[in-house]
């Protein structure tokens, strides 16, 4: 069994490399194309093209891997059938658990590889990418956005902890490529959601431990002195004691803000859900959650994160019933077509399942295992019925 173990490995890994690679340059190929139109604007040169493109394969390793170990192990496993030495393996006491035991177990290789790439390095070089791409350009990240960037945190009586008494907006025109905020404003409300300060900076750096120094600062105070008499009466009185608020106006050279924003998390907020991290998307969603704000979407991408490289197992079992096929049933090549086809099924039904469980709220973890649990159902049909014919 170990020889066999270690054949099924190095063929299935030699046919799942070969797909791999030709699927990153079929990629790179589509984002360069996309590139080149960008190519000679404000310095953007097609040596920062290519570089841009390079800095993206790890982000889209992780998406093909388990596609390319679909068709890699279908290759495999049709060359199997068509050379007859799956028939050999079965008449030497070789049985169908054994061989979906000897897949799961390649198998685990692929998705501890999957993760890597998606936990570890995807999440890191996505943002370089980025990062390079506005640089070369001469623009910044909030540029992309037509009013800047915007993030809402809570306010609480003792900077990070006490009693929350309000709520906080944050917009930032302008996100350098050092990490320091251009054209900052700040809108801080209490509980009722009622305007009690505007801060407006020019400039803002991080200093660590949620604490933002803001510099050029201008800040109006609204302050209420006629609602501390209101409190009890009725709300057309509270309405009035709105309405006479005393506004204050002091200009300071610095000021230090403390806020449970943090770059990370200005950073993941302009970014796209499924390049970020599970990590990532775990702590941008409980920052959503704090402050009440929808989260579903983060959730679905977080679930999908953890479950989608577990899919390599799915899609490993859906190709072992090909070895099972004679070359009667059609050749290398088309058995290959049909495994292309499955991928691209089970992609698109996983898009679908995303799509209907964020429209129908359905719960996030059942709408990302969905499709593979269905395609797993398949894989399970297919493997009954090549036994029993």
């Amino acid at each position: 069994m170990k020889i066999l173990q270690r054949y099924f490995a190095i063929s299935i890994s030699q046919a799942v490399a070969f797909v791999l690679m030709a699927f990153l340059a079929l990629m790179a190929f589509m984002d360069l194309t996309g590139e080149l139109p960008s190519v000679g604007k404000n310095g953007y040169g097609i040596e920062n093209a290519f570089l841009y493109v390079l800095i993206l394969l790890p982000g889209h390793v992780y998406e093909v891997m388990p596609l390319a170990a679909l068709i890699g192990t279908i290759y495999t496993m049709a060359q199997f059938a068509s050379s007859s030495e799956f028939t050999i393996m079965r008449a030497s006491s070789m049985s169908t658990a054994m061989a979906a035991w000897m897949l799961f177990k390649i198998g685990v290789v692929f998705v501890i590889i999957t993760f890597i790439f998606g936990e570890l390095i995807s999440p890191r070089t996505a943002p370089l990418a980025d990062k390079l791409k506005l640089t070369a350009r001469g623009t910044a990240v909030s540029q992309e956005f037509r009013s800047g960037l915007w993030t809402k945190d809570i306010v609480k009586s003792d900077g990070m902890s006490g009693n929350v008494i309000g709520s906080r907006f944050f917009n930032v025109r302008e996100v350098r490529s050092d990490g320091q905020l251009m054209d900052v404003k700040f809108y801080e409300f209490d509980t009722a959601l009622r305007l009690r300060s505007l801060i407006m900076a020019a400039r803002a750096t991080y200093q660590g431990n949620n604490t933002w120094r803001l510099f050029d600062v201008t800040e109006t105070l609204f302050s209420n002195p006629a609602l501390a008499n209101a409190r009890g009466q009725a709300n057309l009185e509270n309405h009035f004691a709105q309405e006479s608020s005393v506004v204050s106006t002091q200009r300071r050279a610095s000021l230090d803000l403390i806020s449970e924003v943090t770059p990370k998390i200005l950073s993941v907020s302009s970014s796209d859900p499924d390049r970020m991290s599970a990590l990532e998307l775990a702590v941008y969603t409980r920052h959503l959650a704090e402050n009440r704000q929808e989260t579903e979407r983060f959730k679905i991408a977080f679930w999908k994160k953890l479950i989608d490289p577990l899919g390599i197992f799915v899609l490993m079992a859906l190709a072992l019933p090909f070895a099972y096929l004679h070359s009667r049933s059609g050749g290398v090549s088309l058995k290959i077509f049909i495994g292309i086809m499955i991928g691209v099924s089970f992609i698109l039904t996983n898009t679908l399942f995303s799509h209907l469980g964020l429209l129908s709220t359905w719960p996030a973890f059942l709408t990302a295992i969905a499709p593979s649990a269905l395609f797993l159902l398949l894989a399970l049909g297919a493997l009954w019925w090549v036994e029993r014919h």
